[in-house]
């Protein structure tokens, strides 16, 4: 089984993460996308829920999808996430192949250098990079594969203003996270 990891906060999670994976799915032929949702993501300052919040949000959004599948090592290890730590325990525990996708956005291709052990995570996953904030091929001085991915003009940190302004949200995330969102009065959610 092939696999492409995807990590990121999921603050909350939204139609283009669930877009952009069934894309690389669809462009690389993986069999399964395994989401790692950051329990402090290293590049991030973020409004946020919490890890567990954010983590059920993407675990209800996902069910019933057999090509998706979420990891909890980010949690679990706590602390700020690395991916190439992350990628060391996934196999270490056979819960990925030897040399797996790993997908990252073009917005972090610029400090991609600064990763952790970013060489040696060049050289122990596939690349794959995604169009998130320019639709032309951004340089990136590592072994890659650019998808020609749709854009979608979406992101969490507009999702958390619009509920916090009480503005159009719902249909920007799946049904599984906004019930959370709703139940849970996230992100300054209030029914009235």
């Amino acid at each position: 089984m092939k696999t492409a990891l995807l990590g990121g906060s999921f603050n909350p999670i939204h139609i283009g993460h669930l877009v952009m994976a069934e894309e690389v799915l669809l462009a690389t032929g993986c069999d399964r996308i395994l989401f790692l949702p950051a329990y402090i993501p290293p590049h991030k300052a973020m409004d946020d829920p919490g890890a567990e919040h954010r983590a059920g949000m993407l675990q209800a959004s996902i069910d019933g999808d057999h090509r998706f599948a979420l990891s909890r090592c980010e949690l679990e290890r706590a602390g700020v996430s690395y991916t190439i730590d992350s990628l060391r325990i996934l196999q270490s525990q056979h819960l990925v192949e030897e040399h797996p996708c790993i997908v990252i956005g073009d917005d972090l291709v610029e400090g991609f250098s600064t990763w952790k052990e970013a060489e040696a995570l060049s050289r122990a996953a596939e690349l794959i990079v995604v169009h998130r904030m320019s639709a032309q091929k951004l340089p990136f001085g590592y072994p890659h594969r650019y998808l020609d991915n749709r854009m979608l003009p979406v992101s969490s940190t507009e999702i958390r203003r619009l509920i916090r302004e009480k503005g159009a949200w719902r249909y920007l995330v799946p049904e599984g996270a906004r019930r959370l969102i709703e139940k849970h009065g996230l992100y300054g959610y209030s029914a009235d």
